[in-house]
Order: structure tokens, then sequence, then C-alpha cells
């Protein structure tokens, strides 16, 4: 006892007993309690008013003190769920146009920790947070709105070559693949605890992605040549697709989680049905080693299929994809295979690609250290290019995730001439950019 309490407690404790017995007329309980405890004070009636009463005060405040803890901790977990909506506010304030926005000429945010190289980064699909992997081994944890780092992953033992957070909504996680052959899975809700590592690849996994944000079923590819498909709820990999015997460099899945498309060390690039397993299309063109490959939104079909010369957009079928090279340049696709466009304009190695959720932009980086933005809607004539993003070659770029539908919210209109209520986008206008200046550079 003499651990917790001052002796004045304790003394003070011990007559609260004393009163509390002798209100339940308990006389050989107090004997023996008296006895027990050396207690000299006599019980009589200015005892009485004092001490009566005592322990039962206390044990109610306690019992007020724990229901208001819980009160709070409930109270503390809806303010954490809703964050994300406070910053959707905020941020649909400052950029009135979303559909049209563009990066301006530098960055809002430069986070800086690593120690070599920035491979990959990736967004959490609610809260304002940042993955981001290195060739120093770790992964790396940011407040990306506040600009500061929040924690360090370590657990991979050589080079960390992508990031990716997916998940059911309620359960997300962050995947983390490596040279070391091995896929991470990081719980946020368990302080970002490694709680399963995926084996199976014979070589460097070059990168992983989930099918869709809300769904358990995350895809990886590799220099062995294989794509896999894992379960990350169970740990099992469910589907092992071989290519054709060259390095795949990058994947990126279709907005439903239908198809898949890969590029690498084989000079093309090839789209692939998740369900059978099968390549239903190769998309020859480019000169060199593909870099990077990404699935156009659905947003973006009027526009590509102007450029592809079709006369409506074909609605909800994934059609188009983007394709950069070693060759410097970008290429745009039909999913049938057919080469729609080439935008040249890099002086570099093309490292990443982007689409504008928006549709109507697609946004590059590369090795001539500058991010290029595209407009579709004009041909896919270069309208901006921002210079000297960092000091070294940009080595991947990753727009904010959507945000899911059952997190969106509607704001008020300022003017009575429109509707009252007006949906706030389904996005946010946020991209990061990492480097082999060991940098990672937020733009919003």
């Amino acid at each position: 006892m003499g651990k917790f309490l001052t002796p004045k407690q304790t003394d003070e404790l011990h007559k609260s007993i004393v009163a509390y017995l002798l209100s339940m007329n308990a006389v050989q309980s107090v004997a023996a309690i008296t006895e027990e405890l050396q207690f000299t004070e006599v019980p009589d009636q200015a005892f009485r008013q004092k001490y009566v009463g005592a322990l039962e005060r206390k044990w109610s405040a306690i019992s007020r003190i724990q229901k208001r803890v819980l009160d709070l901790e409930a109270e503390n977990l809806t303010l954490r769920e809703n964050a994300h909506s406070t910053a959707v506010t905020s941020r649909s304030k400052q950029v009135q146009d979303p559909v049209n926005w563009l990066p301006g000429r530098s960055a809002t945010h430069t986070l800086q920790s690593h120690r070599s190289g920035v491979t990959c980064t990736a967004f959490h699909p609610v809260f304002t947070v940042l993955a981001s992997g290195s060739e120093d081994c770790t992964v790396k944890i940011w407040d990306w709105e506040l600009g500061q780092m929040e924690r360090t992953l370590k657990g991979h033992t050589r080079a960390v070559s992508g990031v990716d957070f997916g998940g059911q909504p309620d359960h997300v996680v962050l995947a983390s693949c490596s040279s070391d052959l091995t896929i991470k899975i990081w719980d946020p809700n368990k302080d970002y605890a490694n709680t399963r590592t995926l084996s199976g690849h014979d070589h460097t996994v070059s990168t992983v992605r989930f099918l869709t944000p809300t769904g358990n079923i995350l895809a990886s590819a590799s220099r062995d040549a294989s794509i896999r498909l894992w379960d990350v709820s169970t740990g099992y990999c469910i589907k092992t697709v071989q290519s054709d015997g060259a390095w795949i460099q990058d994947i990126s899945p279709s907005y439903d989680g239908r198809w898949l498309v890969t590029g690498g060390r084989n000079q093309t690039a090839t789209i692939w049905d998740v369900s059978s397993g099968k390549a239903i299309a190769n998309l020859f063109g480019h000169d060199n080693h593909l870099e990077c490959c990404a699935f156009a939104p659905p947003a973006s079909y009027p526009y590509l299929a102007t450029l592809a010369g079709q006369r409506k957009s074909v609605g909800e079928r994934v059609e188009f994809v983007a394709t950069g090279s070693r060759d410097k340049t970008i290429k745009l696709w039909s999913s049938r295979g057919r080469l729609v466009k080439t935008l040249v304009g890099h002086d570099n190695w093309v490292r990443g690609l982007v689409f504008h959720p928006g549709g109507k932009y697609l946004i590059s980086v590369g090795d001539d250290k500058t991010v290029r933005c595209w407009d579709l809607s004009q041909e896919g004539r270069l309208v901006k290019t921002i210079e000297g993003v960092h000091g070294h070659f940009v080595s991947c770029i990753r727009w904010v995730s959507i945000i899911p539908k059952s997190c969106q919210q509607t704001v008020q209109s300022p003017s009575r001439t429109t509707r009252k209520d007006i949906p706030l986008p389904d996005f946010r206008c946020v991209f990061a950019t990492g480097s082999a200046d060991s940098c990672v550079r937020v733009f919003m």
C-alpha cells in the first residue's frame, strides 16, 4: 500500500473503511480490522460524522471519472475519423477549380530524413499520412499537411522499392517491398507493427499495388519476371503469373481492379486480365526499357477517346494506358494495343507518371529533374514544366488517394442564386515526388 499512498492517505483510507463497516453494523469486522491495523482512534460521534460515507463518495467519483474517460476516448476517435474532412474543407477554399489545378513552381513541403535516395511514395486513403521508401532500407511515415515526420519503419534489409496503402476501410494497412525479396505488411492501428512478411519471389520485388483501394488483394511484380497476387488478410499467395522472362519494373491496376498493366526491361508493356492471369494486349513501340506505367482514370476517357479518334467515350471500360521509358518519351495507348500518342519533352529517362484525377492532365517526372504537365484536352500538349524540382534524379510521383465516398462531404454555397449544397470533389489537389537526393517534396 505504501507504494501508492502517503502515510496520511493510508490513515484516511483506514478510517473510511472502519466508518463504512460501522455504518453496516459489522461490529465483529470492525473489531478484527482495528486489531489487525492497530487502530487506536475511538470511533466517536465526531469520527462518524467525518468519515461515514467517505468511501462511497470516492467510489462514485471513480465511476464518474471512468465514464468521462470512455466518453473522451470515443470523442477522440470520432475526431480522428473526421480529421480528413477538415483538411478537405480547408483545401477546397484554396483550390477554386480543382479540375484545372496544376502545381506551383515550388513545393509546399520538403521532407528530409532519409539517408539515401527515395524510391517510392504512397498516401493513406483517409488521413494526411504519406509513406516513403528509400535505398536506406527504411520506410518513413509523414504528416504531409504539416510537413512533419512521424516515425521510421525498420525491417527490410535492403533497399525499399515500393509502398502502397490498402485493405478494408476499417482496417487500412501499409505494404512495402524490397530487394531483400520480401513484402512486409505494417498495421497503422498497431503503431505500424510489422504484422506479416510475405515471401515467394526469387529476385528483387520491384513494386506493390493494391488492386483496389478498399480491397485485401495486393499485386507484386519482380525482377524474377513474375506477378503475384496476395491476400493480405491471410498472407497467402493466391495467384502467380509468369511473364516472358523480363524484369518487371512497374505495375498499375485499372480503377476497377480487373486489369493490370506492367512494364519493364523488354521495352514492352503488357495488359493482363486479373481473373484469368492471361495477357490480353502487348504494347510495342518504345526503344528502351520501361520505367513506369499507369491506367487512365475514367475522367480522362473523353480526352483520350478524342485523341484516339473515337466519337465518344466508351463508358466504364478501362480503355487507355500511359507508359514512360528510358527512351525519354511517354506513350498513350488504347487497351487493345494501339498507339494513340507519343509525348516528347523530357531530356532524360521518364521515371514516373500520374493522371490528374480531374482527367484533363497527365503529369510526369524524370531524371532531368523536372515535373512536366501534359494537357490531354489539347492533344497532349506540354503546358507546364517545373525545372529543378529536386537536386538529383526524380524517381517517383504519387497523387493523394481518392477520398472514399463514405467520407465525402458537401459545403454550403456562398451564393443564393446557386444550389445550397455543393459537393466537394472526390479528390484532393496534392501529390508527392521522391528523388535520388533523399528528399520527398509535397505539392499542394
